[in-house]
């Protein structure tokens, strides 16, 4: 597992277009997240290299915290060659995406998708478990259009060897809407020996404890929330660490998003990309304490000024 025995994890969800090689390790060194996720890798279906070279830089492992790597694709065969390709990178860790719900991973058999053809899902699983040496896990969405449809699912992925399951309890049809139904969490938890990581709409330290104490969740994935406050970490292992008053909030932000700005400039080429990235992590930030902060960064257009602004409020 990518997490010592007997710990509850706490794992930072894969976000595509955010949790990149440089977000991941400013998070691990603000709040270290005990495992971190690539964003979705996207296994190519007609080129002979399965990985990008793009993917294959992403798959550079974080200092100090375990990395698993998130695929994507179609076919049982490929996806069991991109996990050879990436272990051959370094990887330890392989996840199979089966809860994408836009764009061409709905369209094609692929993410989300995947689970409108069942015997697709047990062919893939099944042949990424007899490749795949270390841990290998599924994150999945409770179903299709149909929620009860996880169920069906768990026997073969205890069969075939899936080490854990991350459950968002919503279906790929629903994407976002509506509030991530816990209960089918819980019953997942229920259903299956395997451990199951909940996710989903976890906003705050005190929703997130009470979820795993009302779920029996072997541990927790957080997204946005996470994204937009790396301490939110800290307050869910700390009990008594208590979120800071709205003004210290602010200056935590301003000097998160500085250190993601310089990672950011390492990785990403010329004001307008490096800025695109870093307003994508602004988006996240959905407190109304933070509104004329990310307001005033919003309207900044080259990476000097943004920095600028980003000293005022430190």
């Amino acid at each position: 597992m990518p997490w010592p025995p007997g710990s509850v994890p706490l794992m930072l969800a894969p976000m595509q277009g955010l949790t990149n090689r440089a977000l991941r390790q400013v998070q691990y060194d603000i709040a270290a997240p005990d495992v971190l996720f690539t964003e979705f890798i996207r296994v190519r279906e007609k080129t002979p290299r399965l990985i990008s070279a793009v993917d294959r830089a992403e798959v550079q492992a974080t200092a100090g915290a375990p990395l698993v790597a998130q695929i994507i694709g179609q076919s049982a065969e490929r996806l069991a060659q991109a996990a050879v390709e990436l272990q051959q990178c370094g990887v330890r860790h392989i996840n199979l995406n089966l809860g994408c719900p836009f764009g061409r991973m709905v369209s094609g058999s692929s993410g989300g998708a995947m689970l409108r053809q069942p015997e697709l899902v047990y062919a893939c699983v099944r042949s990424l478990r007899r490749v795949v040496t270390g841990s290998f896990s599924v994150k999945v969405r409770a179903g299709f259009d149909d929620s009860e449809q996880i169920f069906s699912l768990l026997p073969m992925f205890a069969g075939e060897g899936v080490d854990f399951i991350v459950v968002h309890p919503r279906t790929v049809v629903q994407k976002y809407a509506g509030s991530a139904d816990h209960t089918i969490t819980a019953r997942v938890v229920a259903a299956t020996a395997l451990p199951v990581i909940a996710n989903g709409d976890v906003v705050c330290a005190r929703q997130g404890r009470e979820l795993l104490r009302d779920s029996g969740a072997a541990g927790l994935m957080l997204g946005r929330a996470a994204i937009a406050d790396p301490l939110l970490f800290q307050r869910l292992r700390r009990p008594d660490c208590a979120a800071a008053d709205p003004q210290q909030r602010r200056a935590d932000a301003a000097r998160y998003l500085t250190r993601l700005l310089a990672g950011y400039s390492d990785i990403f080429c010329g004001d307008q990309q490096i800025l695109g990235k870093i307003k994508a992590v602004l988006a996240c930030f959905s407190d109304v304490c933070f509104d004329v902060m990310v307001f005033k960064l919003r309207r900044c257009r080259s990476v000097a000024a943004f920095s600028s602004e980003l000293r005022r409020w430190q």
